[in-house]
């Protein structure tokens, strides 16, 4: 296990160091949960939005869209359960279980990294740097595309589930105050579609970020999210 100090080194020169344990298992967990519930959400909420199939025949074969609604709102309950848990284990989990939520925007020095890190994705610099957890551009898009995105599908997920949901449920409670706040039901539908395509945009780039890194960094980023374990190579 490296020292904290050894990580520092390791952030700043790249250098070449053993094994480090970085995700630990209940950020694994959410990781991969997440994965799925996201493809379900996105995949059914495209299907609400535009749907594109019909089933012939009497009402059970024309309950399509009723399967896909429950399919959608158990998924949005699994999400929003497992992104509380997350939140729970930023601040119960090691270092690098709350670098997605509290990157240091005031900071010179991290823009300068998140610059130099822009310039490497574009192929303009020709040597990596090596992080032993997030660098400091993929903390700062999971943060406003994934975290803030994250937070703001949740609660006009639920705003929108509360209007069939009725007064008195508790989704009514604590995000029926969204629609007005918003301006209506219609703008919170438009947004909340919005931000399905702002999250996907976040997906791609993300899986290929990682597997680019994985392979021109010289360090795991795939099997990290599998393992916990980040190793460095020359």
């Amino acid at each position: 296990m490296l020292s904290h100090e050894q990580m520092k080194i390791a952030e700043r020169h790249g250098r070449n160091m053993p094994s480090v344990y970085v995700y630990e298992a209940p950020v694994r967990i959410w990781h991969w949960i997440t994965v799925l519930a996201m493809t379900t959400l996105m995949a059914t909420g495209y299907f609400i939005g535009a749907p594109f199939l019909q089933l012939p025949g009497e009402d059970p074969g024309m309950y399509l869209m009723g399967y896909v609604r429950f399919a959608h709102f158990a998924a949005g309950y699994v999400f929003a359960i497992a992104f509380a848990g997350r939140i729970y284990w930023a601040f119960a989990g090691n270092e690098h279980a709350r670098q997605i939520f509290c990157p240091p925007l005031l900071s010179g020095a991290w823009w300068s990294e998140v610059m130099f890190e822009a310039r490497w994705y574009f192929f303009l610099e020709d040597k990596p740097k090596k992080y032993v957890g997030h660098n400091p551009l993929a903390a700062t898009m999971m943060f406003f595309m994934f975290v803030l995105g994250s937070a703001f599908m949740i609660a006009s997920g639920f705003a929108l589930y509360s209007e069939g949901a009725g007064a008195g449920h508790w989704s009514d409670a604590v995000f029926g105050w969204v629609l007005p706040f918003i301006g209506d039901s219609q703008l919170v539908h438009t947004l909340h579609r919005l931000g399905m395509w702002v999250l996907i945009t976040f997906v791609i780039v993300h899986v290929y970020a990682a597997v680019r890194e994985d392979i021109m960094s010289r360090q795991s980023i795939v099997s990290t999210m599998i393992s916990g374990w980040r190793s460095f190579r020359d």
